[in-house]
This record gives structure tokens, sequence and C-alpha cells, in this order.
């Protein structure tokens, strides 16, 4: 017995309905996802000077350096003005922010810092002085601001053998 094979003269259609109604709602869904994703930048600012450019020798030059001891606050006139060591909870950013501010109240046209970072301090921590030294949270108006400290900050190595200096003699240190 033979078989009889017929062949198929009408070929199918491609329904491609459902793949174009997929992306019908998917490509709008994508662009709009890519307008709430945003790369925040900090723009930083490097120590050294121009060629020629000597520095003043009266201008004040605030320095907050982070150890994985903690943080130490100077000024490149009077020398260490406090020492915050690390507590039980971590780094003491909410002492730091409060000295920052009282600085600033000293000095409200100062904006710069130089950040000098230990070989050991995590990245975390280094984001999180710098946002604290940045700015602070102020209440104004009944409601919760960003206030404006240091937002020049200047990044810089504090070196492989620096250690936590001691605590500054009490009402010597406090004054910026």
């Amino acid at each position: 017995m033979r078989r009889r094979h017929r062949r198929l003269t009408a070929l199918a259609d491609l329904d491609i309905t459902a793949f174009l109604n997929l992306m019908i709602v998917l490509v709008p869904v994508l662009l709009l996802g890519m307008v709430f994703s945003q790369i925040r930048m900090i723009e930083l600012n490097f120590p050294g000077m121009e060629a020629g450019q000597a520095p003043d020798a009266e201008s004040f030059r605030l320095v907050v350096t982070v150890l994985p001891e903690g943080i130490e606050v100077a000024d490149s006139d009077r020398g260490l003005i406090d020492v915050l060591p690390v507590t039980g909870q971590g780094q003491a950013y909410s002492r730091l922010s409060e000295l920052l501010q009282q600085i600033k109240s000293r000095m409200p046209d100062k904006t710069d810092v130089i950040l000098e970072v230990g070989p050991d301090v995590d990245y975390q921590t280094l984001v999180s002085v710098m946002d604290t030294v940045r700015s602070y949270q102020a209440v104004v108006a009944a409601s919760v601001v960003e206030a404006e400290l240091f937002p020049d900050v200047s990044l810089m190595d504090a070196g492989e053998d620096r250690n936590l200096a001691a605590r500054p003699m009490e009402g010597k240190g406090e004054g910026a």
C-alpha cells in the first residue's frame, strides 16, 4: 500500500499580535523607568595650588581627618579643635555635625573643607562623613530642609602611620 502525501499549498500566517501588544506596553514603561534612575555625583576639589600661587597665611583652613579610630577636626591657625573617637554605635557623625555647625556660625562665608582619609577607612564611612560636612538637617518654617555647611570638599590622604590624637584641652579647642 502506498501512502499519499499531500503537499500543503497554503502558508500559515504569522500572528505577531501578542508580541506587538507586549512591545506597546513594555517600551513606554521602560522609557518612564529611565527618568527615575539617576546617578548622583559629588563634585570634588583636590588639594593643590595653581603654578605660582602662594597660600594665604591668614586664611582659616578647616581639616577633618577620618581614621578608623575616630574623627579629628583641626584648623591651620590653632591646630586641633576636637577629637571624636569611635563609640559603640560607630563614628560620631552627630557630634561632628554639631561641631561644624558651631564653626559655620562663626564663619558663615567659609565653604571649603579638606577631608583627610586614613588608609583603612571604608567607603561607606567616607561617604557618610562627606555628607555630614556638606550639610545638615534644619527646621525652617515647620519644614525640614538641608542647610549648607561646607559643600566644597577636597580629599587628601592622611598617611599610613597617622593615629588619632589626644583630646584637646577643655575651653581651648572649642573656639573655632
